[in-house]
């Protein structure tokens, strides 16, 4: 639907940036890594051990900072998709009472003919909504489709 489409360009556009520097600074901790055993043939053992020493520094806050913009990533994306979720059940309800259904089963169904299958028409309704809803804007009900 668009507005999953909306969601992942959202997240991408939100974690996007915090991605490439996490990156770029994993390209460097590597550049740092490749240097040190290039080097340390011609240092001292202290200088060694200082360099071995910040190079576990840096692979360990690149690690943290990893995992953190993973745990973010994961609440927001976790929000964004509560959101679409909240979106999705609304639009199948008014779908649904406009069509004088009795109920609509979400989860499983093993077999159904395609003649009571609502979800053409509920992407349909989807599609014409806007990505990003507002909250001032109230959704009109679908039109029904012809019944056969």
């Amino acid at each position: 639907s668009p507005q999953a489409k909306a969601v992942q360009d959202v997240l991408r556009g939100e974690f996007g940036p915090k991605n490439t520097q996490l990156q770029q600074e994993q390209t460097a901790l590597k550049a740092r890594e490749e240097k040190l055993q290039k080097d340390s043939a011609t240092m001292s053992a202290d200088q060694r051990s200082k360099a071995e020493k910040d190079l576990r520094d840096g692979v360990r806050e690149l690690a943290r900072k990893q995992s953190e913009a993973q745990d973010d990533f994961n609440a927001r994306r976790q929000e964004e998709m509560t959101r679409l979720q909240r979106t999705l059940i609304e639009e199948v309800r008014t779908y649904a009472k406009a069509q004088n259904y009795d109920m609509v089963i979400a989860e499983g169904v093993i077999y159904a003919t395609p003649t009571i299958d609502i979800t053409p028409a509920i992407i349909a309704a989807l599609q014409a909504r806007p990505a990003r809803p507002t909250a001032a804007a109230p959704t009109a009900a679908p039109k029904p489709p012809a019944k056969p």
